[in-house]
């Protein structure tokens, strides 16, 4: 037995959490110290919500106007689905990683991020003319909501319009128990939306289809040489994978699905 010591074990504390909270613990107690003596250097905001009786009915219409603005956002990931090119873009750009056979490469996020971008670029003639013709002209007190509103609505119903099959616009025409519209200006924008998704989703897996060949006719060729050298235990996807990418990138796929797909709304 060791005798004079204590058997009690001593707490080392890492210097990087000392030099971590030194500076943090500093900054707090200033804060603190100036917020005592009601010294006016930092100057903190207050933050109030309250609810008052509207005095005249424009307080009424501003206050709805605010509650259909945040009605409109709260529902924003379906408008840019259901309403513009991004759902196309997307299932086509997962089919070419899928085809090729990379499940992680690239990440969810950067497909995601290139057919937001790829969405901007070609909605920007739409949303220009929605800009030109409704928010512009609503900012600078010239129109009403309701003359706002069909300035907005025009041009995507005619984006719209462009790209939904006649099939699908007819099923839904159908489904809806409506009466048969002598032109697209009797036909409603809740029937026009479902039509035009259905159209993306044809399109896109046409496109997803003429994606998934080449690379299919690669899976079968390196199945069949292993298959004749006898490596029945070796995964083909494994050997034709690198294959794959070498085919992609010497193609430069990316530059060629890009250009479809850029093209297919032209």
């Amino acid at each position: 037995m060791k005798s004079g010591r204590s058997t009690g074990m001593k707490l080392r504390i890492p210097k990087y959490v000392v030099f971590f909270f030194a500076p943090l613990m500093i900054l707090l107690g200033s804060a603190v110290a100036y917020a005592q003596e009601g010294a006016q250097f930092i100057p903190i905001p207050v933050l109030q919500f309250g609810l008052g009786v509207a005095e005249s009915p424009r307080d009424v219409a501003t206050t709805l106007q605010i509650l259909a603005l945040l009605t409109v956002l709260s529902v924003a990931p379906g408008i840019i689905l259901m309403m513009t090119c991004f759902t196309r873009i997307l299932i086509v750009l997962g089919f070419v990683q899928r085809a090729i056979g990379l499940q992680q490469t690239p990440p969810s996020q950067v497909i995601v991020s290139l057919a937001l971008f790829l969405t901007l670029f070609i909605m920007a003639p739409t949303w220009n003319k929605i800009y030109d013709n409704a928010l512009s002209p609503y900012l600078a007190g010239t129109v009403n909501s309701a003359q706002a509103w069909e300035g907005t609505i025009n041009p995507i119903r005619e984006f719209l319009f462009k790209f939904t099959r006649q099939e699908e616009l007819s099923l839904m025409v159908t489904m809806s128990k409506m009466e048969q519209p002598r032109n697209t200006d009797e036909v409603p924008t809740r029937v026009l939306l479902p039509a035009f998704v259905l159209s993306e989703l044809k399109t896109a897996f046409q496109m997803g289809v003429v994606i998934f060949i080449p690379f299919i006719i690669v899976d079968m060729i390196v199945a069949s040489v292993l298959l004749a050298m006898g490596m029945m235990m070796l995964p083909p996807m494994m050997i034709s994978l690198p294959f794959k990418i070498m085919l992609f990138v010497m193609a430069d796929g990316w530059n060629l699905v890009v250009t479809s797909l850029l093209r297919s709304f032209a």
